[in-house]
C-alpha cells in the first residue's frame, strides 16, 4: 500500500480523525490533515487518492457563517466525478449528499445520539466496503441533522428506526456514513459536555465513561476492517475495481 496518499479535511477541531487516522494508517495510507477553516483545500487529487471527511458541529448549509464549506462540497463533487474514493462521515455525509443532488434538514425525530445500532440494506450485500460488515454493525450517533433525500444516483446501503439514510454510496466508491466510526470515548465525552441537550437525547448510561471504553472495543472489531477495505480501494486504479464485495488484497 506505500504510495497511497489521503487527504482528510477536518471541519472541526472537536472531530479528529480519532480512531479511523489510525486505521488508516496502519493499513499504509498516509494522510494530510487540512483544517478548511484555517487552510486552504487543495484544488485537485494530482497529489491524492482518496478523501476523508469528517464531522462537526455546524450544519451542512451555514456557509454564511463558514463559507469555506462551499469549498468541501465542490471538492466532493469533484471526486465523485473523477472516480475518486471518498469516506465521509457526519458533516461530511450531509456535505457529499449536499455536493450531489441530496437534501439535509434538521432531523424530523430529533437528535439521535448514543451508542447504537444500524442494519444493512439489501444493496450492501455485495458492497465492496460494506458488504462483509456485521447486518447491523455498531456505531456512534451525534447528530441533530439528517440527509432527508439521497442523490437521485446514490444507492442506500443502511438505515436505521431514526433515521432512514445513514449509509450510502453515490456512484462507485463516494461512500456517506452519517453515524461516527472515527470516535474515542475522549471525543464524545467532550462532545456531550459542550452539548448537553443533545446529549440529553442519549439512552442512561449510554454516555458513561465505562460504557464508551467497552462499546469502542466493539466499534474497532468492526470498522477497522472497514477501514483497511478503504485503503485497499483508494490503492486500486479505477478500471481494476470490482463491482462484488471482494477486494484485491493488496
Amino acid at each position: 500500500m506505500g504510495g497511497v496518499r489521503i487527504l482528510v479535511v477536518q471541519p472541526s477541531k472537536l472531530d479528529s480523525p480519532g480512531e479511523l487516522g489510525e486505521w488508516l494508517l496502519a493499513a499504509g495510507a498516509e494522510l494530510d490533515v487540512v483544517l478548511p477553516s484555517e487552510q486552504q483545500l487543495p484544488d485537485g487529487f494530482d497529489g491524492h487518492q482518496g478523501v476523508v471527511v469528517l464531522g462537526s458541529e455546524i450544519g451542512a448549509y451555514d456557509d454564511a457563517e463558514h463559507p469555506w464549506l462551499a469549498g468541501v462540497r465542490a471538492l466532493l463533487s469533484k471526486a465523485v466525478g473523477e472516480r475518486v474514493p471518498v469516506l465521509a462521515i457526519c458533516l461530511g455525509a450531509q456535505l457529499l449528499a449536499a455536493a450531489t443532488g441530496g437534501q439535509v434538514r434538521a432531523a424530523r425525530k430529533g437528535p439521535e445520539v448514543g451508542t447504537l445500532l444500524v442494519a444493512k440494506r439489501d444493496a450492501a450485500a455485495e458492497d465492496p466496503l460494506l458488504g462483509p460488515a456485521p447486518l447491523t454493525p455498531d456505531v456512534l450517533q451525534f447528530h441533530t441533522d439528517e440527509i432527508t433525500a439521497l442523490p437521485p444516483s446514490a444507492r442506500l446501503l443502511a438505515s436505521s428506526p431514526k433515521c432512514d439514510n445513514q449509509a450510502f454510496r453515490v456512484g462507485d466508491c463516494a461512500y456517506g456514513l452519517q453515524f461516527h466510526i472515527e470516535t474515542t470515548p475522549e471525543m464524545v465525552l467532550e462532545w456531550a459536555r459542550l452539548s448537553p441537550d443533545v446529549a440529553a437525547a442519549a439512552r442512561p448510561g449510554q454516555l458513561e465513561p465505562e460504557h464508551l471504553r467497552e462499546f469502542h472495543a466493539d466499534l474497532a472489531e468492526t470498522w477497522q476492517p472497514v477501514a483497511e477495505r478503504f485503503v485497499r480501494m483508494v490503492a486500486t486504479p479505477p478500471e481494476e475495481r470490482s463491482t462484488s464485495r471482494f477486494l484485491p488484497l493488496a
